[in-house]
């Protein structure tokens, strides 16, 4: 593939781990349970990078030999964002890196009239404007979602460029979408596959994740 991502995306070294754990969770014949277990482990990576891009501060302790150590330390708080449902799923991902998170949820849905994104529902810390926000969602297709959820985040008063917004499989036509609003912003992702077929699903993609994760896909 030869496209090239603007400088705002980040996407993760495709290493021969990572793509044989997105070559398992690709195939339709990959029982849930693996489903589960190995897209939690791209998604703890994907985490980890993203934690990467934060800005840090200089740090000194003493360790045990009562040396100094210059280090570094995060600056600010972060808090996790989840676009429901399939971003829910990233959850336990954060959690597992950044202990006692606070994660905010957010639903967006097509209205029928219009056929836009439309806000349902949003839920955030009350202090959110003053942290750094990890937006949640697996799959960015058409980047529509996505779009009305950052627009939800800087109408709750945070900054675009304090908002990083981690996926699992994106397309070129979502990254532009995004990256064309919010310049500002990054977007950290495992995986940039070919784009969207007629019906706008992401291709070669891996189907509807949030149906393969949570078990209504059958």
């Amino acid at each position: 593939m030869s496209y090239q991502p603007p400088p705002q995306v980040i996407q993760l070294p495709q290493t021969q781990q990572l793509r044989a754990l997105t070559t398992i969770i690709r195939d339709k014949d990959t029982q849930r349970a693996d489903f589960i277990f190995y897209s939690d482990r791209i998604i703890r990576i994907l985490v980890e990078e993203g934690l990467n891009h934060l800005p840090v501060v200089e740090k000194s302790v003493i360790t045990p030999t009562g040396k100094e150590y210059h280090g570094i330390d995060f600056q600010g708080r972060i808090c996790g964002v989840s676009i429901m449902r399939a971003g829910e799923s990233m959850e336990q991902g954060l959690r597992d890196v950044c202990r006692s998170v606070r994660i905010g949820k957010i639903l967006i849905q097509r209205d029928e009239e219009t056929c836009l994104p439309k806000l349902y529902y949003a839920k955030f810390p009350p202090d959110i404007a003053s942290r750094f926000c990890l937006l949640l969602d697996p799959m960015l297709a058409t980047g529509g979602s996505a779009i009305k959820a950052i627009e939800t985040l800087i109408d709750h008063g945070v900054a675009e460029e304090r908002i990083l917004f981690l996926n699992l499989i994106s397309c070129p036509e979502g990254i532009s979408a995004v990256v064309a609003k919010f310049p500002a912003m990054k977007i950290v992702t495992a995986d940039i596959d070919e784009g969207l077929d007629a019906k706008s699903y992401i291709t070669p993609g891996l189907g509807d994740f949030g149906c393969r994760y949570f078990g209504t896909d059958k």
